[in-house]
């Protein structure tokens, strides 16, 4: 004879409630190398899908504090003849750029190279749409 285990709720409320100290907790179980979802909302008594809309708001939750870090390497020095010289053989002829020179790399072998009279809000417009490719 197998005894099952039941959970018997008095009250009025149909619904259970979790603190943010359980739901860390169950969130952080499920998390653990080698732990299954399915396996710890079973042993806490839910349903998979509510552990794993507890995951998505408390892992969203803690990326938003962190800002993501991105590499940078500062490259040598280029004089404004170098640049006016690479602008004439890559580009038709525009106004004089300033000495400044941004370099973003992208990863992947995606560059994009801007002066110092960029306009700030275009290069956003770009960057954004590039990462949401």
């Amino acid at each position: 004879m197998t005894i099952s285990r039941a959970e018997v709720i008095t009250s009025v409320e149909r619904r259970r409630r979790w603190s943010q100290d359980e739901k860390e907790r169950l969130v952080a179980a499920s998390l653990e190398p080698g732990a299954t979802v399915s396996e710890v909302a079973r042993m806490a008594g839910l349903h998979v899908s509510q552990l794993f809309r507890w995951r998505k708001e408390l892992c969203k939750h803690g990326d938003a504090s962190i800002a993501p870090l991105v590499p940078v390497e500062i490259g040598p020095s280029v004089s404004p003849r170098d640049v006016a010289e690479a602008s004439l053989t890559t580009a038709p002829a525009r106004r004089p750029r300033s000495q400044g020179i941004i370099e973003i790399d992208l990863g992947s072998g995606h560059r994009i190279r801007v002066d110092g009279d960029v306009d700030g809000d275009a290069l956003r417009r770009v960057l954004d749409a590039l990462v949401r490719r």
